[in-house]
Formats: C-alpha cells, structure tokens, sequence
C-alpha cells in the first residue's frame, strides 16, 4: 500500500468515525467540550489560531514530558486535561480536535505511558492531553501525544497560543530542556532492544557495571595509558580546552580474543560515573552515526564499539551503502574536535582495520596491544579468579607454570571447573580438583575449547613430579 492510499484510508475512516460520533451527539460519557476548557485558558477562541506541530522521535518521549513539566512549573503551574471521542481521536490534528465541524470532542481521562527513565526506574508520562500552561506570561494550550504505530502515527506536540513569537519561544526552549534534562544522559545504554531489559524505543538501559583496577590484569603501565585517555581527558575538559588542545578522541584496543578487552572496557565505564555511555556490539553497529549525533548531545559521552572487525566489510539496509566502518570512521570525523566524546574500539583482527585508520589519520589517537599473558600475568589472573577459594599459592603458580599461552577467559574458566570438580566429590574446591581441572583442560580432547577460549597453550599435560 503506497503513501497516497494509506491518507486515503485514513481520510475515510475519520469521516465515518465523524459520522458516527455527529449521531452519538452528547451521548458518550465525556465532559464539557475540549474547546471550551482551552478558549477559557486562553482568554480568546481557539477556532481559527494557527496551531504549530512537530514531530518527537520515540526516545525522546518521556524527555518532552519532562521538558514540558518543567516548563509548566517554571510558569506557575498548570493543568492537564484529557480528550474524550474514544478511537477517532487519533485520526484528528489538535485544531480538528478544537473546532471540528462534525463531532464535539469533550474533555476527558488524561492517557497515561509508562516509559523507562533508567535501568530500574519508569515515568508515568502523559500518552494523550493537553497541557493548559504559561510561558512567558502568555497562556498556551499544548497537545501532547505518544506514537500511535497501530494507527502509523509518529508521537507529536501541537501549540495553540495567540502570540505566533512566544509559540517559537517556547518550542525553542522545549528542545533545550530536552536535551538538557534527558533521561539519557549519565546512563549506560545499548541499542540492543532487548525484549527483558527497560528499553526505550530500542535504546536499552543498563546498569552501570563495578569493575575495579585490579580486577582487570594487563601488562604494567597498559590500563593507566588506557584510562588517562579515555577518563582523564574529560577530567582535565576545560584546561585542555583552554590550551587549545581537543577533547575528542579514539582509542584502540587490539589483540586475541579473551585476554581481556572487554573487562577492561567495563573498568573504564565504571570509573567514568556521570558520563553517558553508548555500547554498541555485532549488529548494532549499523547505530553508529544514531549514536554519534546522541553523544555529542549528552556529552560527555563514551561510544564503545566492540569487536569492530567483524563488521568491516558489512553494509548498512542499503546495499549501496557503504560499508559500516567507513560510517564508524566517517562519524567519528563528523564531530567537532571540542566536543567530549570518546570513542573505544576494540577488535581481535587489528589488520582488518589498520589500513582503513591508515587512510583515514586523526580517527584514532591511541592503539594498545593487549596480549597473551606472560606468566605473571597468569598467575595474577589465578589469584584473581580464585580469590575467596581455599587453594594454595602453590598449585596457583603450578597452574602459571604449565598453562603458557592462555587468556583470561581460560584462567577463569579453570577455577570454575575446579570448583566444580569439587562439588561433584562433595567437597570444597581443593588444590587436588585445580590439579585435576587443569589437567582436564590441557588434554587433547579440549583442544577445540582451549581454542574457543581464545588459548593457544604451549606446555604438555603431565602433572609436574
């Protein structure tokens, strides 16, 4: 069905919906008429003022109530009244509404939305009403209204007011508070649209993870290298600013899979408390330029695009379009060098990009290797994963000794077998079940999952004497 249908479809079902509605009269359970209540407030009749309307993309929904609260209590209050008519309503414009010459729209209940404000918090924001409120001294009648997909009806705000300027006024000032009072800002979010997590058209709320520096191994100097540019520069904005230096900045992290990357991006979102992090990860790379254009406005923002290499010759809905890294590299370059955004890549196949970074300079300011870890990085990854079991130090650095070549994920994946092993004898973890785990997972027969744990161990599998 083209577009000239759908109106057409549309066209016809308000005015059966008016002919039905001019035959039920003052029949339905509605009060007094809506045009009333708004001539009232605004101290003239409504019929004939221009009635101004823009659009609001679905995120932004529970923003606009916010924004239009705040605008109302910085007015000196103000009402909320709903619109009775049942279903038809949807189908007519706020002037419709106002003064439509075939049915009578009277006030009734205020629809309500419960949208998410964050990971465990909702708003109740007005779905369908009209606020009766004052800005600038001058009253404006405002119809707010969520999307109506059913009906291919995107969410929208109407004005009526009888000065066109303070109608301009008061939009402009409705999309700074906006983005200033965002439910976005300061969140950990993702466009993973997750049916089981508080999302917001698509954008998910997560909570911010607590990772500490030592929970993260790297070898020495590697994450406070790592930090000072990601963290710290949004520490230090306005000296930085002041000296004519920029803010934005990119930040690679590269090297086989499981040695630690993402624990490490997880590190630095926790340690950046306040700022707004955009996680974008597999497909929801396609988001890249969406969450670009969202950091700048809640800047300061980190965008983290893991495993950015798999998506390297992948194309946006468009196979005209080019491929998703060059739109990465292409937003990442669209922003102003002043503004805070950090952008974090991470990726197991540094050489899938190095090339398209080589052509393209300024895009990423800092490449760190993070490798394979060398033995005292593994016994710090041993230590870590079995802080709180009742081994010894002695089979932790027996297990250093022999698992050369493994990652992180192995390390972790030792110690939970371990415990495993343990529990299957019906007792705690022991040193002999670390033994009997490590021997398990250095066997010819994990050699596929030592693989998929992204190890390459080097050592034999007999127990030392």
């Amino acid at each position: 069905m083209d577009d000239e249908t759908r109106e057409l479809a549309r066209a016809v079902r308000r005015f059966l919906d008016d002919v039905v509605q001019s035959r039920l009269g003052d029949a339905e359970d509605t009060g007094p008429p809506l045009s009333e209540v708004v001539d009232a407030h605004l101290g003239t009749a409504s019929k004939g003022l221009p009635v101004v309307r823009e659009e609001v993309p679905d995120h932004q929904f529970v923003d606009l109530d916010i924004a239009l609260e705040l605008l109302s209590e910085r007015g000196g209050g103000g009402d909320v009244v709903g619109v009775g008519g049942g279903e038809q309503r949807n189908h007519h414009g706020f002037a419709d509404l106002l003064s439509n010459p075939w049915a009578r729209f009277g006030v009734g209940a205020v629809d309500r939305v419960n949208l998410p404000t964050g990971p465990a918090s909702t708003r109740r924001a007005v779905g369908f009403g009209v606020r009766l409120l004052r800005f600038a001294g001058t009253p404006l009648a405002v119809l707010q209204r969520a999307a109506q997909r059913q009906f291919g009806l995107p969410g929208t705000i109407e004005v009526v007011c009888p000065d066109e300027e303070v109608v301009a006024s008061f939009l402009a000032e409705v999309r700074r508070a906006v983005v200033e009072h965002s439910v976005l800002r300061g969140q950990v979010l993702s466009f993973s649209g997750s049916p089981y997590e508080p999302h917001n058209a698509g954008i998910t709320f997560l909570p911010r993870p607590r990772v500490e520096a030592s929970d993260v191994v790297l070898p020495p100097g590697a994450l406070e290298r790592i930090a000072r540019h990601v963290v710290d520069v949004g520490t230090h904005a306005r000296r930085l600013t002041a000296a004519g230096q920029h803010l934005k900045r990119g930040v690679l992290l590269y090297g086989p899979p499981g040695t630690g990357k993402t624990l490490t991006v997880r590190h630095l979102v926790s340690r950046a408390e306040g700022t707004t992090v955009v996680l974008l990860a597999g497909q929801a790379l396609a988001h890249v330029t969406t969450a670009a254009h969202l950091a700048r406005a809640m800047q300061p923002a980190i965008v983290v695009l893991e495993d950015c290499d798999l998506v390297a010759e992948d194309r946006g809905s468009d196979p005209g379009e080019r491929p998703l890294l060059f739109q990465l590299l292409d937003a990442m370059d669209g922003l102003d060098g002043d503004a805070d955004v950090a952008f974090l890549l991470t990726t197991n196949r540094a050489d899938l990009l190095e090339r398209a970074l080589a052509q393209r300079p300024g895009r990423v300011d800092l490449a760190v290797h993070v490798p394979l870890p060398d033995r005292a990085a593994r016994l710090a990854l041993f230590r870590l994963y079995a802080r709180g079991l009742p081994v010894s130090e002695q089979v932790l650095a027996e297990a250093a000794d022999r698992a050369e070549g493994v990652t992180a994920s192995f390390a972790r994946e030792l110690l939970r077998r371990a415990v495993l092993v343990g529990a299957e004898a019906g007792h705690d973890v022991r040193d002999d079940d670390v033994r009997t785990a490590l021997d398990e997972l250095l066997s010819d027969a994990e050699e596929l999952t030592r693989s998929l744990l992204g190890s390459q161990p080097a050592v034999g599998t007999e127990s030392p004497a």
